[in-house]
């Protein structure tokens, strides 16, 4: 599931920024400062109350040693300190200093004061709540002289308030805390869903690649089978009509495969998220080697196919598929550089030893007609073998043929 697509229906049990940071995740409009939550509305309404009970309980205390005139501005101010809590959210370090400095005179704003001073706690980093603490310790600590209360002991009303202090501080840090870690969470859980859809993405474009080149060494086969032909009707337009027959028949069986394993390719690299035929198209493995060597018998190629491998469905399907490519590759080079020459495939092996394929032909004996593309086949065989564990090598023979040499590994 994406970011875009997560369910909102709860979102009402989470705090405003998470909610905003979800939403921005999701590649939402930045619409500035979030909106308070049901949530939000419940614990601000809760702070709020909490600053009233203990305004008025520093007010009821206030009221039996000081005067009328003194009492009533005094709970006046701590209404509007009160009523300023509701301000905590969007200027937590301003409201905090201004309460702080209010409450050395009004009691009664002790109780917002504390509210200004856990939203820092929440809200600002810990230089900021250090400093903004200390401050409303050492107000606290003014208050008491300014406003003694009657009957009880400096040193208890100043340890009072100072452990008051500590004890919403630790509890802001601890829910900054907290949300720090739920939020780390979230970003980590975005980012392995980020990575996991990249993952699949990466995956799909492989497999999607790795249909391509095979159809490639496919397309590459009908088409030099194709060119070949091509050729010695040019070059030999007096052939009897069996033989024209023949090669024009290889020519359009050639032709109309290769239109359709080039008609694949493209819809491979052009639907990727689509199952298309190529996807579904059964891999050559070991087994149908002997039908490549007939199909090129039959287009008149001379094969000498000599395999002592009993049971070639035993052979793992990626080893056969790349002993199944690299036989393709060699006669199809064979039929390009040296026409009208025996080809003579090898093949050796048993599970623990490993695959051998030999592939060998001699020195054409009549000119070469140049067939375009060459060149690169060997190049794509060598990384073909080295990705499956083995090795290859290829060269001129000493009679002045080609020669080439595959080993491919075979487990128990």
């Amino acid at each position: 599931m994406t970011p875009t697509a997560r369910p909102e229906r709860h979102t009402w049990l989470f705090p405003s920024h998470l909610v905003e940071a979800a939403r921005h995740d999701g590649a939402g409009p930045d619409q500035g400062r979030p909106r308070r939550t049901v949530r939000d509305w419940v614990v601000d309404t809760a702070i709020f109350l909490l600053a009233v009970l203990v305004g008025v309980l520093a007010a009821e205390t206030s009221a039996q040693y000081s005067s009328e005139v003194v009492n009533l501005v005094d709970q006046i101010v701590g209404g509007l300190a009160c009523c300023a809590v509701w301000l905590r959210r969007r200027w937590p370090v301003g409201l905090a200093v201004t309460l702080c400095v209010v409450s050395v005179f009004a009691p009664t704003a002790g109780g917002a004061m504390l509210a200004a001073l856990f939203s820092v706690a929440v809200r600002r980093p810990f230089r900021e709540v250090a400093w903004i603490g200390l401050l409303a310790v050492g107000t606290s600590t003014v208050q008491v002289f300014v406003r003694p209360e009657p009957g009880t002991s400096n040193i208890l009303a100043i340890g009072i308030g100072v452990v008051l202090i500590l004890l919403v501080t630790a509890w802001g840090m601890l829910v900054r805390s907290r949300r720090q870690l739920v939020e780390a969470l979230r970003d980590r859980a975005v980012r392995a869903e980020a990575e996991a859809g990249l993952r699949a993405e990466q995956a799909q474009r492989q497999a999607r690649e790795a249909i391509a080149r095979e159809m490639h060494d496919v397309l590459a086969h009908r088409l030099t089978l194709l060119s070949v032909h091509a050729g010695a009707l040019e070059f030999r337009p007096d052939a009897p009509p069996a033989q024209v027959a023949r090669a024009a028949g290889v020519i359009r069986d050639s032709a109309h495969e290769a239109l359709q394993d080039l008609r694949e390719i493209i819809g491979v690299l052009r639907a990727p998220d689509e199952e298309g035929g190529a996807a579904n198209r059964p891999q050559p493995t070991l087994v149908t080697l002997d039908s490549l060597v007939a199909e090129v018998r039959e287009a008149g190629m001379k094969v000498v196919l000599d395999s002592t491998v009993t049971d070639p469905g035993a052979v793992p399907a990626a080893t056969g598929r790349t002993v199944y490519r690299i036989a393709q590759e060699a006669l199809t080079n064979a039929r390009k550089h040296a026409p009208g020459a025996e080809v003579t495939l090898t093949l050796r092996g048993r599970p623990g030893e490993g695959l051998t394929l030999d592939v060998a032909n001699p020195a054409p004996t009549g000119p070469v007609p140049h067939v375009p593309g060459s060149g690169q086949g060997l190049i794509g065989l060598t990384e073909r073998a080295t990705l499956a564990g083995g090795r290859l090598t290829h060269g001129p023979a000493p009679d002045g043929g080609f020669a080439l040499h595959a080993w491919l590994p075979w487990p128990v």
